[in-house]
């Protein structure tokens, strides 16, 4: 069981990684775009503002729980380094729990943000509406749980190859 949750997971892993990847790749296009129609064309466009939010979200929340995942986030483990093993895995499996209690409570409202905000119009980019602009949040929360919960059952999964992927370290 452990293997396949694994195995699953790595391909969810791969990608989020992916849309993570573009849509910072989509971003850093998108805003030199805005900044020439700006000052060199002297014409504001509308577009690339809402694009790169949109962006900046999709990149903010998938990669977190990416993040989480290969163990790269930021972590203070000052007090906890200098703790017994013993203390240090309880410390862990503490700091785990409430990540699983924190991604709980972001899904809850983010999925209601959504859901009140689904029929809102963009107004600068209008194929989309408000609450489909913030569906970053609720699938990233829902993936970073996923990801606490194998965490929790499996133990940390930093090692496995698919996260290595191209780290030289």
């Amino acid at each position: 069981m452990s293997q396949s949750y694994s195995n699953w997971m790595d391909k969810v892993y791969l990608a989020a990684m992916v849309v993570a990847g573009f849509s910072l790749l989509v971003m850093t296009i998108i805003i030199p775009i805005g900044i020439f129609s700006r000052y060199v064309l002297n014409r504001g466009e509308s577009w690339p503002e809402p694009v790169a939010i949109i962006c900046m979200v999709t990149f903010t929340f998938i990669g977190a729980a990416v993040s989480y995942r290969a163990g790269s986030h930021i972590a203070v483990n000052m007090l906890t380094d200098r703790l017994p093993a013993a203390a240090q895995t309880f410390c862990a499996r503490i700091v785990d729990l409430l990540m699983l209690l924190i991604s709980g409570v972001m899904f809850y409202y983010s999925y209601f943000l959504c859901a009140d905000l689904w029929e809102q119009p963009v107004a600068e980019f209008p194929i989309l509406t408000s609450g489909q602009t913030y569906l970053p949040l609720p699938v990233g929360a829902v993936l970073l749980m996923l990801f606490v919960i194998e965490r929790l059952l499996f133990g940390s999964q930093e090692n496995r190859p698919v996260v290595l992927l191209g780290n030289h370290g």
